[in-house]
């Protein structure tokens, strides 16, 4: 059957239509509430997009290779996998750099090696000509360094540093001027700005306005747009919502192309270099193994994104010094993307996508408004010390750290599905906490404290779960107290009871009753006075938010567990009253 008699039994169906029945599916409010997506604030993500989703969008058919560049910079797919070296005897970071390359590293970034004279350099550039090398940590002397080197032994695949443009403008006008063609000694990095809680928009907002800042300042000191475009790269980090992640890069890509392009830029020098890694505030030192998945997703939406090179740290990087095991299992991650599941094989995969198209749109669109918002407040810098990237960025990270305290934003292994029979000692002996930005900390502390009182004790405080009542809700409650507790390090014993009475006879030091809202004030002015006529000092909680909360607290019930709760706030307050401290 031709394609043409098979598509005409499928007559199309106009938009109004699906509407009308997703409405009637979901009326009232209920639909924007269930079915539209914020995955930052000003971005909404409908259940779907169409065809005609994408009319007046231009960039859509640009090929890739092709200016603005929202589909890649390349006309193949591909990037290059990054592997970082951290030694400071440039010998040793040498040796270190040429194995990994033997497996499968393409490019080596060295962390912290010492470069100190010409030696050094000599050292630490050995046998490696024909891989590119980024140098981390650069400084003034270390840069001047290494463009003497690039004079005498020119560098065959490229050599790169992350040198602040804007630390030292008349420093960097200097390098410039001098630069090697195949030296790119400045990175604009928006990690610091996506580890504190920025979304996609405002990484290429700031990231934008920085970089416009020092183009400006280059170009009043007579330094050519082009020369400059050829110094710098930019590095992002890759969070955890997949789809915003890869639109990110694209859609910075075409921000960048059109800026540079106004500054009389050509277009040639209009791709940005762009290094991408998995995000570190998303990290767990409590079952870290979960690590590596999301890592491995990172890497994907940064490929899909079209990075052009992608470095993934250690899945155990943010509780102990990496191992050899560690290190290749991270480096692995890619190769197995590229050679296994064949990744590079197609450049930009998703072009074309509906949903992906309108994102790139829509974060470009609304990243171009926060950086016209930042020039009209004078620029990237005069925006700071003003305050006024800073306050956006505690906010963020404010709205970051509630989500996941209140469980809205899941951490697997630390806020939910928490594995209580693991413990610190089984993957360090003196845990370290690495990134400040780590919003797993606030759950690892109060694990830590669970432990650190048992080792003293010997035990921990009894807490029962106590199903009564309604067989439905007692026990999807009792499930969902168990995790809640079990983040903390709690254990808890789930037992049956008939009567408040057998509750009350239970030697538990916290009781959570587990049954319907109904039922509860009932059943607490029943155990309640049992309890002090025993004399007994056992903590009630209730699983729930109940209408009848406060007359419940009248009686004696020292807390709520439920779907709003604050879940650090709520644990740390329940060590408290049993007197779990440090």
């Amino acid at each position: 059957m031709a394609t043409e008699s098979l598509l005409s039994m499928f007559p199309p169906v106009p938009t109004e239509q699906w509407e009308r029945m997703i409405r009637e599916a979901a009326p009232g409010p209920d639909y924007a509430a269930k079915l539209i997506w914020h995955p930052e604030e000003g971005l909404a993500v409908r259940p779907y997009y169409r065809a005609e989703d994408l009319a007046g969008l231009s960039f859509v058919d640009a090929r890739p290779g092709e200016f603005p560049f929202v589909r890649g910079t390349r006309i193949h797919g591909g990037w290059r996998i990054r592997e970082e070296i951290d030694a400071i005897d440039p010998e040793k970071g040498n040796q270190l750099a040429i194995e990994s390359v033997a497996a499968g590293a393409e490019e080596v970034a060295f962390q912290r090696a010492r470069i100190q004279n010409e030696s050094n350099v000599a050292l630490l550039l050995a046998n490696l000509n024909e891989i590119p090398v980024h140098i981390a940590g650069a400084n003034h002397r270390s840069i001047r360094l290494l463009l003497e080197r690039l004079k005498k032994r020119p560098h065959q695949a490229g050599l790169s540093a992350d040198l602040d443009p804007l630390a030292d403008i008349e420093f960097s006008a200097e390098i410039i001027r001098d630069l090697a063609a195949e030296f790119r000694p400045f990175v604009f990095d928006a990690r610091d700005f996506h580890e504190k809680g920025a979304g996609a928009i405002e990484e290429i907002g700031f990231l934008l306005s920085a970089a416009v800042d020092f183009l400006a300042e280059m170009q009043d000191r007579g330094v050519a747009i082009d020369r400059i475009a050829s110094a710098i790269a930019f590095r992002f980090a890759m969070g955890p919502d997949f789809f915003v992640q890869i639109a990110k890069l694209r859609a910075f890509r075409m921000v960048w192309a059109q800026t540079l392009e106004s500054f009389g830029g050509g277009r040639e020098r209009a791709k940005a270099v762009i290094h991408a890694s998995p995000s570190r505030w998303n990290e767990t030192v409590y079952d870290r193994h979960v690590n590596v998945l999301r890592s491995t997703i990172e890497t994907i939406s940064a490929v899909l994104g079209g990075a052009d090179s992608i470095s993934v740290t250690p899945f155990d990087e943010c509780c102990k010094t990496s191992e050899d095991g560690s290190r290749r299992l991270a480096r692995n991650i890619q190769i197995i993307l590229k050679r296994e599941a064949l990744f590079d094989r197609v450049a930009d995969p998703l072009g074309g996508s509906y949903l992906i198209e309108v994102l790139t749109n829509s974060i470009a669109t609304k990243s171009w408004e926060l950086f016209r918002e930042l020039e009209s407040a004078g620029g990237y810098r005069k925006a700071t010390e003003a305050g006024i990237i800073p306050s956006m960025l505690e906010h963020r990270a404010k709205g970051r750290e509630d989500a996941v305290a209140a469980r809205r934003s899941v951490l697997v292994g630390t806020n939910r599905f928490a594995d209580i029979a693991e413990k610190s000692a089984d993957f360090s002996d003196a845990p370290v906490h690495g990134s400040k930005q780590r919003v797993a900390c606030m759950f690892e502390d109060l694990r830590m404290r669970t432990e650190r009182y048992a080792a003293a004790h010997g035990q921990l405080p009894l807490i029962v779960l106590a199903e009564i009542g309604d067989a439905k809700m007692r026990r999807a409650r009792s499930q969902f107290v168990a995790d809640f507790l079990s983040c903390a390090g709690l254990p808890t014993e789930v037992r049956l009871f008939e009567t408040p009475g057998q509750i009350a006879a239970s030697p538990a030091d916290l009781i959570v009753l587990c049954s319907s809202d109904a039922e509860y004030l009932l059943l607490a002015q029943e155990l309640m006075p049992t309890l002090r006529m025993q004399k007994r000092q056992a903590l009630v909680f209730i699983a729930g938010n109940p209408a009848t909360a406060e007359q419940l607290t009248s009686l004696g019930i020292a807390g709520f567990i439920h779907l709003r709760s604050y879940a650090n706030r709520v644990l740390r307050e329940i060590q408290r009253q049993l007197g779990i401290k440090d």
